[in-house]
């Protein structure tokens, strides 16, 4: 169920955060992908420590930020827990120097912070003896991707083994979900294989889900059993039908790679921000910890920028909708939720001023988010006759433009009125 709280969010913070982090290579695809031996891809086990983790500067960070939730990978699809779970080995507490649980602290910090908790779970389990028939570290690209499902499970769902995996997994979410209280939200991956929904039953498992974490949102990996939609990396040009969330890297890399300096701008950032919101969407926004627990500098900052210009910029993210369709102007816009005042966030230096298509409204008044600084503008041509509004034209001088996105507060007398037509003769 899809709750308030997600649709005015705007700003999450993802944390892949696991063995992987110690050799700084890719979180789980590393040995399904054949760039590393699954045993290897275990050792680095021996190395994960936390010793530095945080949880608590980690929220009080994200709180800077402006994020209003998080979600912790508490398995990838490595198969390692962050957890002490009863029904596996496999886990930072048994099996690495960390030795101990790693989400209850995470999920204490962010309440103490006011932040919504949310957890990702991998539904697929590339380290379990019953995911499938094939030794566990054979299950890689040039195995899993071109046997077919009878090879696979030749029983089909009934497949013993299958029937132990799918057991052991609903026990893991089981502990998840009853151990730690209340949480906000579920978010699962790898629901693409098989992709036969007899083997995961998800109409089951959201059920299981509803009793035991009734007022929990979950994402849209679930087959189609979801409450919001997932774009990853690949910002949409459209948004996405019904309530969304866009996650995407700093860097180019979910969890920490040692070689992966290619760190986006806070510039950048910012602007991906505004086109999310501006369409309607939440931002999940990744950072991928050392495996100590600390975060990288480079991605501190940005998150110390973003929030920053959040809290500059407060009234005309918070509490709002999307704003103007595509078309309409050369930025992004939220409207508030009278849509009596649209918020227009300028990425590049105009020359003078900025235009602004099909607004039918009078304007009451047109200033600087975050300064407050009254602007002049000026509506031009039109066709009144055919209620075709003219271009409404804002001066926005130099001294007053943000380094990231200047925010102009549009004040309408009344609920915004689109003209959307292609014009009449």
């Amino acid at each position: 169920m899809i709750q308030p709280w997600f649709l005015d969010a705007k700003l999450g913070i993802f944390i892949h955060w696991g063995i992987y982090a110690v050799n700084g290579i890719p979180e789980s695809w590393a040995f399904f992908n054949e760039e590393i031996a699954y045993e290897d891809y275990m050792a680095q086990c021996a190395g994960f420590t936390a010793s530095h983790y945080d949880p608590q500067a980690w929220a009080q960070l994200f709180k800077r930020a402006g994020a209003r939730y998080a979600v912790l990978t508490a398995k990838h699809h490595d198969g390692v827990a962050l957890w002490d779970t009863q029904v596996s080995d496999l886990n930072v507490v048994e099996r690495t120097p960390a030795g101990r649980d790693l989400i209850a602290p995470y999920i204490d910090a962010l309440r103490e912070a006011g932040i919504k908790v949310g957890l990702y779970f991998s539904h697929l389990d590339w380290s379990h003896a019953g995911y499938a028939p094939l030794p566990v570290g054979r299950r890689t690209i040039s195995t899993l991707t071109n046997a077919t499902y009878p090879q696979l499970w030749p029983q089909g769902a009934a497949t013993p083994a299958w029937q132990t995996f799918h057991t052991f997994y609903h026990k893991q979410l089981e502990e998840l979900c009853t151990r730690y209280g209340a949480l906000d939200l579920l978010w699962f991956d790898g629901d693409w294989t098989p992709d036969d929904d007899a083997y995961w039953r998800m109409d089951e498992l959201r059920a299981r889900l509803e009793d035991w974490q009734p007022e929990a949102v979950i994402n849209g990996r679930m087959r189609g059993r979801g409450d919001y939609r997932t774009p990853e990396q690949g910002l949409p040009i459209l948004p996405p039908e019904g309530p969304w969330e866009f996650c995407v890297t700093i860097n180019d890399s979910w969890g920490y790679q040692v070689h992966d300096h290619n760190h986006k701008s806070l510039r950048q950032i910012v602007r991906m921000f505004c086109e999310v919101i501006g369409m309607g969407g939440n931002l999940l926004l990744d950072v991928g910890p050392k495996e100590d627990g600390a975060l990288q500098p480079e991605q501190v900052d940005r998150l110390e920028g973003l929030g920053d210009w959040i809290r500059k910029h407060a009234e005309g993210v918070y509490g709002t909708r999307a704003g103007l369709p595509p078309g309409h102007l050369c930025g992004a816009s939220t409207l508030s939720q009278d849509q009596t005042t649209l918020y227009v966030m300028i990425f590049d230096r105009p020359w003078d001023a900025i235009p602004i298509k099909g607004v039918r409204n009078g304007v009451n008044r047109v200033s600087v988010l975050g300064a407050g600084q009254e602007l002049p503008y000026q509506r031009i041509g039109g066709a009144a006759w055919l209620d075709i509004p003219g271009v409404l034209w804002v001066t926005i001088p130099e001294e007053v433009l943000d380094p990231c996105a200047t925010v102009i507060k549009i004040e309408l007398d009344g609920p915004l009125n689109l003209y959307r037509g292609a014009g009449q003769a």
